[in-house]
């Protein structure tokens, strides 16, 4: 099957997303901005941005994991599943296909300086001259882009040269006219202004170099274009008067006019033409890859992701959408349509957002972004909470037309999509029902009794035929690998130290999405045919029997779930990042195997430690369990190391509890073979001081920690402190 070129370079890029913004946001918007709140319009496109900064984050992290065509669409697919996929791809296609009719219909109001022309015809003509481009080769419309761009840059540039010293103050009085309401209103009517520096991500399979190229070209338009609005309609505020702006729909031609004459207001009427069409031509582009998409994912009939057998272009769905913009030309109100469209994209930033949360904190083994967004998840939930005040501040018909788009998305899955695809989105995988949750472990204290339907799905659920006829069927210990960890062969000798001399069962897992064949990728690569023979030299070093097997799947819990039942095992011990990951509406995969697998757990952070010689104890107070005391006692054992039980007292306490303290530990830990001590600290501050000690052993050994924070429950980002301050390597142990 043929497929997209790469053929677009970071300019060209640029140059699309700064195309995709600089049309009607700053040509014809700007007046009609402010009669919403003054003399402040500067001030709302600011706000605006720092609103939309979020989604360009969000989308340049995901696109570098995603690079393929489709952006948005793909993004919300995989995470949430097709059904949301279909909405989102049909809302996306038509919202960009609607703000694109209104730029070729909105032109006229500058085309009618310079000629006296039929409006929709002209805007017909260079719809088909777009249609063209299009066909002919997304490198083509990339050079057109950075012509256009260029002329618009050096256009506004002028303006600006002349403007900034002719602006009367008494013209940015009042600056706000509604207060805080108006310029809430007005930040939200320009929100759609910056729509087109996420369009980028739409076309990410034909960028050249898209980990680097994608997020540098993102976030340069989102700056330049930022600029270029804050600086053009302060200078617009302050030299045209209040009372004539927010009447004006073609405000640039108005200033250059007023600055320059007749000769230089003829000089912008081209300029908002040409600036204009070069809207409506990105628009074509990234609004064409989206049925394309769809169809590649089997949402939409095969037809659509027909390419042009010379320029490798989507040539259906680009005669498609430009067809149905001919319609929306000739027969629709555009403008009320497009703005209504463009309310639908901040849900769909909302959701771009929400995207990132949710393949972060499921830590979906396929998602590796080479750019991860930074302030993590601040910048994201910022983005969620200012896009709902959008929305709610937009009105009741932005809601309506969300709702219609969301209903045909559905109708679409019902009767196609849903036939054709069997994929399930990471949160379907990974989600689960949160009233649920909580009772379960309200009332169950998390045992796998609590989640029966859950259970049951993953139970249902085998492994192929010839991976589980190669699994040990009496396994003291389970070691799943990943691919990520430091040491495997470390991880593995902690699961063999707490096997108690069974054998040892490794799995290499590799997780892939649920587009990818399972059967293409049976033949192991020659990694893991270099760590299967690093873990048979270990096992032979350390006189331990250790069974290495590798899968892919498309499902890491059910898989590490059914391996764990086929080979009866008492440990199952997996490599950790310090996060404890059990999240109320998305999860962690190592989290909900913590909490709803039928057997011991235990997480290995390692930080470098090669030897271990002495294992540090840590035991919350009240927590004295002497099952917990003999799994330390076999791994002291396995390493001939010294086993040393830490306790902390309170700086108040007095000396009979801290004897007394002592005296407790000292019998919990009389039962250990290996050589054993206690240690008591005094202070108010645990972590502090078992960090601080940790710092003379090679191991620290903890139990689970109780969640105390109300929002890292819901999220599953909360860390676990011991594991973050600690000196040496960390194995956090959760015995049943």
């Amino acid at each position: 099957m043929k497929k997209l070129e790469r053929s677009l370079s970071l300019w060209s890029v640029i140059a699309i997303g700064i195309g995709g913004m600089l049309g009607s946001g700053i040509f014809v918007l700007p007046g009609l901005a402010a009669a919403k709140t003054g003399s402040s319009v500067w001030l709302a496109y600011l706000l605006a941005g720092v609103c939309v900064l979020p989604a360009a984050f969000s989308k340049s992290e995901l696109a570098t994991a995603m690079p393929t065509s489709g952006g948005t669409y793909v993004f919300i697919e995989r995470a949430f599943g097709p059904l949301l996929g279909t909405i989102a791809g049909i809302g996306l296609w038509l919202s960009l296909l609607l703000k694109s009719s209104f730029a070729l219909v909105g032109f006229g109001a500058y085309l009618a300086v310079l000629a006296v022309v039929p409006l929709r015809p002209i805007a017909l003509t260079f719809l088909v001259l777009i249609l063209f481009l299009n066909i002919m080769g997304v490198k083509k419309v990339g050079n057109v882009q950075m012509i256009v761009v260029g002329l618009s840059l050096i256009g506004l540039g002028v303006l600006l040269i002349f403007g900034l010293p002719a602006i009367d103050p008494m013209n940015l009085k009042p600056m706000f006219t509604n207060g805080k309401i108006g310029l809430a209103t007005a930040t939200a009517f320009v929100f759609v202004s910056y729509a087109g520096v996420t369009k980028v991500a739409a076309i990410a399979g034909e960028i050249k170099n898209p980990d680097r190229n994608l997020p540098i070209a993102m976030m340069t338009a989102l700056v330049l274009v930022t600029t270029i609005y804050v600086s053009v309609t302060f200078t617009l505020a302050g030299n045209i008067p209040l009372d004539q702006l927010v009447t004006n729909i073609k405000p640039i031609y108005t200033l250059a006019e007023m600055l320059g004459g007749k000769y230089a207001g003829t000089c912008a009427a081209v300029l908002g033409v040409v600036t204009l069409i070069s809207m409506a031509n990105s628009g074509v582009l990234a609004a064409s890859r989206f049925p394309f998409a769809m169809s590649r994912d089997s949402l939409l009939p095969p037809f659509l992701k027909k390419l042009h057998p010379k320029y490798l272009t989507p040539i259906v769905t680009i005669v498609i959408t430009c067809a149905l913009m001919a319609f929306v030309i000739l027969f629709f109100d555009v403008e009320k349509i497009a703005k209504l469209a463009s309310a639908f994209k901040v849900m769909m930033f909302i959701a771009v957002n929400g995207c990132v949360i949710i393949l972060r904190e499921t830590a979906v083994q396929w998602y590796q972004p080479s750019y991860k967004s930074p302030l993590y998840p601040w910048i994201q939930i910022f983005g969620i909470l200012s896009g709902v005040i959008l929305l709610i501040v937009l009105g009741g018909l932005a809601i309506i037309a969300a709702l219609v788009i969301t209903v045909l998305g559905t109708l679409v899955y019902a009767l196609y999509g849903r036939h054709h695809t069997p994929r399930s989105g990471v949160l379907k995988t990974y989600g689960h029902r949160p009233a649920a949750y909580l009772l379960a472990r309200k009332f169950n204290k998390g045992s796998v009794d609590a989640t029966p339907d859950i259970v049951e799905e993953l139970a249902s659920k085998k492994l192929s035929s010839h991976l589980g006829a190669t699994l040990t069927n009496q396994a003291g210990t389970v070691i799943p690998l990943f691919g990520n960890e430091r040491s495997p062969e470390m991880l593995v000798e902690m699961g063999a130290a707490l096997a108690h001399g069974r054998k040892v069962q490794v799995v290499h897992l590799n997780e892939v999405p649920d587009i990818t064949d399972l059967d293409a990728l049976l033949v192991d690569s020659p990694g893991i045919t270099s760590l299967n023979r690093r873990i048979k030299a270990m096992s032979t070093d350390k006189e331990v029997d250790v069974n290495f097997e590798s899968a892919v799947t498309h499902d890491l819990v059910e898989t590490i779930q059914t391996i764990s039942e086929q080979t009866h095992c008492k440990w199952l011990v997996a490599g950790w990042d310090g996060k404890s990951g059990e999240g109320l509406f998305i999860r962690n995969p190592i989290g909900w195997l913590v909490t709803h697998i039928d057997c011991d757990f235990a997480l290995f952070k390692d930080n470098g430690i090669r030897y271990i010689r002495k294992i540090l104890v840590a035991l919350a107070p009240g927590k004295d369990n002497p099952s917990f005391i003999l799994a330390c006692d076999r791994i002291a054992r396995f390493y001939n190391a010294e086993l040393v039980l830490v306790r902390v007292a309170n700086n108040n306490a007095p000396e009979a509890e801290v004897e007394q303290l002592r005296r407790n530990s000292e019998t919990l830990v009389a039962a250990t073979e290996s050589p054993s001590d206690v240690l008591i600290l005094r202070g108010n501050d645990p972590v502090k001081l078992i960090a601080e000690a940790s710092a003379a052993f090679d191991l620290l050994v903890i139990g689970t920690p109780v969640k105390k924070n109300l929002f890292d429950v819901m999220l599953g980002t909360e860390k676990d402190r011991f594991a973050e301050k600690a000196a040496c390597s960390i194995l956090r142990l959760s015995i049943r």
